[in-house]
């Protein structure tokens, strides 16, 4: 079993940064995926950015530019700077870990960008 435990999430204004950190316990396969989705209030879940073991990296279109995935595989590791936040991007952030065989979630922080 794999646990994730997210932080950072909270209130900022428009413009404003965060950053979201995530780290994974128990037993994790080297080679995995590492990422970050949301969802906001009356959508599904989106994928927002995600980071391979190898340090490959692929965004949501919406966010390219502002936000930046990282990872750290000797602590197994993930956060998310978020950068000139804007109200759309108001959501439940929740990490996650891919293996070859499933997918673990954590429980999610919330993120609430005012206007």
């Amino acid at each position: 079993q794999v646990q994730l435990v997210e932080s950072g999430g909270g209130l900022v204004q428009a413009g404003g940064s965060l950053r979201l950190s995530c780290a994974a316990s128990g037993s994790i396969f080297s080679r995995n995926i590492m990422g970050w989705y949301r969802q906001a209030p009356g959508k599904q879940r989106e994928l927002v950015a995600r980071v391979t073991s190898g340090g490959s990296t692929n965004y949501a279109d919406s966010v390219k530019g502002r936000f930046t995935i990282s990872r750290d595989n000797a602590k197994n590791t993930v956060a998310l700077v978020m950068n000139s936040l804007i109200p759309e991007d108001t959501a439940v952030y929740y990490c996650s870990l891919q293996t070859s065989f499933t997918t673990y979630w954590g429980k999610g922080t919330l993120v609430t960008v005012s206007s």
